[in-house]
């Protein structure tokens, strides 16, 4: 049997309940942008200082770039905008799986270059496409080389302090989550994470919120635009699901938010999408306030 008192010091507890429900529905997210995307004259305080404006919290940058790292310290000292992630910009080009060894050198050289980049800004991540699947390469030897190089630059990451973020593209890889599961699994560090697009897995059938649930803590960031499979059906064009904006694309976002709050996600929400004036940014964050939950 209960006591009175017993009862009574459980009620405010009770109480409680629902409000610690409703937290737990709710993801604390950050909202950032590429910094491609900030398409407005000027240096980069300028544009951080735009950034802060219109409500957005931080930005990824490119490495290599023409970017003054400098530059871009002072502006995030002068206006408080994170640059919370470095993005290998050489991925695509000089990828991880080539078949030729001289090219894998280049792409792991890029690779250490954006981790010291991403130290000197104050990042904690870098954003890796681990390598293609195309006619000269297979599935087992992207995994394969993609690995291979990827540890080599993990003790490079470990002194600096910056993880490895996989992302997941349209590069005929992972289109799977237990496949990036695994992937990142068998480095067997926490330096090695994953980077989740939620658009560009749409195509590919599973849910979003299947591919946060199944990463769980693996999941060191996401990105996103939009992505609708009726335009890209209509149209007959894969790449057409993209022309639509964010919010009207086939993502279940009260399923995102859900599903991040179980995997106890607390970050960065970074939109990819075209870049334009104050007025276009404008207009996304607003839109990344609704997907996100944040108005």
């Amino acid at each position: 049997m209960t006591s009175r008192r017993e009862f009574l010091a459980a009620v405010p507890a009770a109480l409680a309940l629902p409000a610690v429900l409703h937290a737990a529905e709710s993801p604390k997210l950050k909202k950032a942008v590429k910094y491609g995307m900030i398409r407005v004259p000027g240096t980069p305080t300028d544009k951080f200082k735009l950034l802060k404006k219109l409500g957005f919290q931080g930005v990824e940058i490119d490495s290599p770039s023409n970017l003054n790292l400098a530059e871009v310290v002072a502006a995030r000292d002068a206006t408080g905008i994170i640059v919370h992630g470095v993005i290998d910009s050489v991925h695509w080009r000089d990828t991880l799986s080539d078949p030729n060894p001289e090219v894998r050198a280049k792409g792991l050289a890029a690779l250490n270059q954006a981790l010291k980049d991403a130290k000197t800004v104050g990042a904690d991540t870098v954003l890796l496409v681990p390598g293609v699947v195309k006619g000269d390469v297979t599935y087992e030897q992207c995994w394969e080389r993609s690995t291979a190089e990827v540890k080599k630059a993990i003790p490079v990451a470990d002194k600096l302090g910056v993880k490895i973020a996989i992302e997941v593209v349209w590069n005929n890889f992972i289109t799977k989550p237990e496949q990036l599961v695994g992937y990142v699994d068998q480095f067997k560090t926490p330096t090695v994470g994953a980077y989740f697009d939620i658009s560009n897995m749409i195509k590919y059938g599973v849910p979003p919120a299947t591919w946060i649930r199944q990463l769980g803590p693996r999941m060191l960031k996401f990105d996103f635009k939009a992505y609708s499979i009726e335009k890209a059906k209509a149209e007959k064009k894969e790449y057409a699901g993209f022309q639509v904006g964010i919010g009207e694309g086939s993502e279940d976002w009260p399923e995102v938010r859900k599903a991040l709050a179980e995997v106890g996600y607390h970050g960065w929400a970074t939109s990819e999408v075209a870049g334009g004036d104050e007025k276009w940014l404008a207009d996304v964050a607003a839109r990344m306030d609704k997907v996100l939950g944040l108005e």
